[in-house]
């Protein structure tokens, strides 16, 4: 089927081509896209024409006022598409001309259609290196270029929206597919220049976001991982795209592009197994809860770590004294027996910290 950004765009070429109001309708009877507003006599021909047995004569049936033609996939019928025509010579001729395109649109998705399940099976790892060559030859897709693996994620239920406006930037023509696995992220797998390197994925990503958020208005997170040379390799892109994402919810909220290669020290900590995590942690806070810090310690020592353990510049963006930030920090000590005015505890704390919120996210996610 095609997407209604594309059924409204080609039904109002018709229109302003014929001069007429024309729409089109599915197998079910209902309206898809039009010129000029519904008609209840359009509706009713509609119906009439789903419920008579028998075939169309020359292509076509005509109604009160309008003349109605079968769009069809082989023997299915995929849509009708009805022109306020009344029938002639010159309306049949025209009406073969428009259903005669629509046919070939429907055949052309189906061909991107048939390559973005072909891609989706390579990046799930369900193809064999040998059906993978023997596939990509078929439906001519090349299986030596440079590509990327973004994988697009809505802060809210709108998935729809995004892989429909992703697929109307990013062609199947052009060596670029977007499918989606599951209903919460659209994947996109461009293609790249040979020169074009990991920057020219992360201005791909941000554009995405940009996009994302004045055209469709949606917010979204875009990830990506390593830059591939083969086919087979987007399997593993896909999975580090999938990784980011995941770290970039736990340790990296705030972020809109998460890229696999620099996520840094939140890429191993999420590697680490779950008793380790907890070992760690109850080594840090001598048998308490790690969550002992009370929300102005907590932004206090965040906003500690991000100034580089400047005192001076932390105490002017929280608006507070000096030694109001040093009486907290030294709270800190008291609480953990570190003082993180030091490095080494600085760095014990920090990474305490990003391991209890993935020790949280875990129990989360197996409760879901």
């Amino acid at each position: 089927m095609l997407s209604n950004q594309v059924l409204q765009k080609t039904i109002h070429e018709m229109g302003n081509i014929l001069e007429c109001n024309c729409s089109l309708w599915n197998e079910r009877g209902e309206l898809l896209a039009s010129v000029g507003l519904e008609k209840t006599f359009v509706k009713q021909s509609v119906r009439a024409f789903l419920r008579s047995p028998e075939e169309p004569e020359k292509g076509c049936v005509s109604q009160k006022e309008c003349t109605l033609f079968p769009v069809k996939n082989g023997e299915e019928l995929i849509y009708i598409l009805v022109l306020e025509l009344e029938k002639s010579d010159e309306v049949l001729r025209i009406g073969r001309l428009c259903v005669s395109q629509l046919q070939s649109l429907l055949e052309m998705n189906q061909e991107k259609m048939d390559k973005n399940r072909f891609v989706q099976k390579v990046m799930l790892n369900h193809l064999t290196e040998v059906e993978i060559y023997n596939q990509a030859k078929r439906l001519g897709i090349p299986v030596e270029q440079k590509r990327a693996v973004f994988l697009i994620e809505p802060k809210g239920e709108q998935d729809e929206v995004i892989l429909e406006m992703v697929r109307g930037i990013y062609t199947t023509g052009m060596g670029d597919y977007v499918t989606a696995v599951d209903n919460g992220h659209v994947i996109l797998v461009k293609s790249l220049e040979t020169d074009e390197d990991i920057n020219e994925a992360d201005e791909i990503a941000h554009m995405l976001v940009s996009i994302m958020n004045t055209e469709a208005m949606v917010n979204v997170r875009v990830s990506y991982g390593s830059l591939t040379d083969k086919l087979q390799q987007i399997t593993s892109a896909y999975q580090e795209a999938k990784i980011a994402m995941e770290v970039g919810r736990i340790f990296y909220v705030e972020k809109e592009v998460l890229a696999y290669q620099e996520l840094g020290i939140g890429r191993l900590i999420h590697q680490l197994p779950e008793p380790l995590c907890e070992m760690f942690l109850k080594e840090v806070f001598d048998e308490q809860e790690e969550n002992i810090f009370d929300e102005e310690i907590l932004s206090t020592v965040n906003q500690f770590f991000e100034n580089n353990l400047n005192i001076s510049e932390t105490a002017r963006q929280l608006y507070v004294h000096r030694n109001t930030l040093v009486h907290r920090l030294e709270r800190i000590q008291k609480l953990t027996g570190l003082d993180v005015r030091m490095f080494e505890d600085a760095l014990t704390l920090k990474i305490a910290l990003m391991v209890s919120d993935q020790v949280k996210y875990t129990k989360l996610k197996n409760r879901k």
